[in-house]
């Protein structure tokens, strides 16, 4: 459908995994599983991390809001690509591609934030543990997650507003499965989609600027770690962040390909790839990597899952 002008779109048509009904279907219930698992895994970190007093630490309090970005991400992006797939339809209001644009940059970016706040949490944690109280306290934490936060929200505020005030006059199908700036910055008709393209070049600056942080301090984790005389030291300290690194390398390479590639290697089925890699598997991994496999975490959630089965078996015989 060819519009004139930005202001006559009122939906835009979504790219679909497939044409054919059955993989439709599989498509939906393939969604839903990995959904329904970020769900359970996020929840359970949430709950266990807000009921546990032990687990009231610098490090769990930025778990606590890496899993609330991380429902939040995914529940921005996957629903309605579910919904679409369920009734076989593309569309997404002009409004509601506007609220996913602003959702999914506003909570992945500052998810990246805090994965960058979260080595430092790493660093002070094995490199000056002494001063770990000090550096860390629950006021610095405190403000360091709400800067996460707010610089997350800005920056996709400011995106948002500039990439939809762009004249829009080639067409309405994105070429992805949900709202992205680069696909919509490829329906501008005007050269103003160059500003858009200059403030993501700054704010991929500003990610930059973030990896060379983290490598820094994981530098610096490294010497610490291997100066550590028991192997059972650094086998914990590498066991604790190696996973760390590794989500922050996926998460970190695919948004830049996504949002930076240039053109001309630019087609759908990279794009699908690049974009779940991204989108979905950090927000359903991360439950896995940071806290499942954490000692602290399965005890606390042992207790939690005992605690509940008790009182739901006290319950009943108290009535009779």
């Amino acid at each position: 459908m060819q519009t004139p002008n930005s202001s006559s779109i009122t939906q835009f048509l979504l790219l679909p995994f497939t044409d054919t009904r059955e993989l439709q279907l599989l498509h939906f219930w393939l969604f839903l599983g990995i959904y329904l698992a970020a769900l359970l895994g996020n929840g359970l970190i949430i709950t266990t991390i807000a009921w546990d007093q032990h687990l009231h630490t610098p490090m769990y309090f930025f778990l606590l809001n890496l899993a609330l970005l991380d429902l939040g991400s995914i529940s921005t992006i996957v629903p309605k690509s579910m919904a679409n797939s369920l009734w076989d339809s593309r569309v997404i209001s002009y409004a509601g591609c506007a609220a996913q644009v602003f959702f999914v940059f506003f909570l992945l970016r500052a998810e990246f934030y805090l994965l960058t706040i979260m080595s430092y949490d790493r660093y002070v944690a094995i490199c000056k543990p002494l001063h770990y109280g000090t550096l860390l306290g629950s006021r610095a934490c405190v403000h360091m997650a709400a800067a996460a936060w707010a610089t997350g929200f800005l920056n996709a505020l400011l995106h948002t507003a500039n990439t939809f005030s762009l004249p829009l006059c080639k067409g309405n199908a994105l070429g992805q499965f949900f709202c992205e700036i680069p696909q919509i910055l490829k329906l501008s008709c005007s050269h103003s989609y160059l500003r858009e393209l200059g403030l993501l070049v700054v704010s991929a600056c500003l990610v930059f600027m973030c990896c060379i942080f983290i490598v820094v301090s994981y530098v610096q984790i490294l010497r610490a770690v291997l100066r550590i005389p028991s192997e059972q030291g650094r086998h914990k300290a590498f066991s604790t962040c190696l996973p760390h690194l590794a989500v922050i390398s996926l998460f970190a390479g695919t948004s830049f390909f996504a949002y930076l590639k240039p053109p001309s290697i630019s087609f759908p089925s990279l794009d699908l790839l690049v974009s779940v890699l991204y989108s979905l598997i950090p927000p359903t991994l991360n439950p896995l990597i940071y806290s499942m496999r954490n000692k602290e975490v399965k005890d606390a959630l042992r207790k939690l899952i005992t605690g509940g089965i008790s009182k739901i078996i006290k319950c009943p015989s108290s009535t009779l």
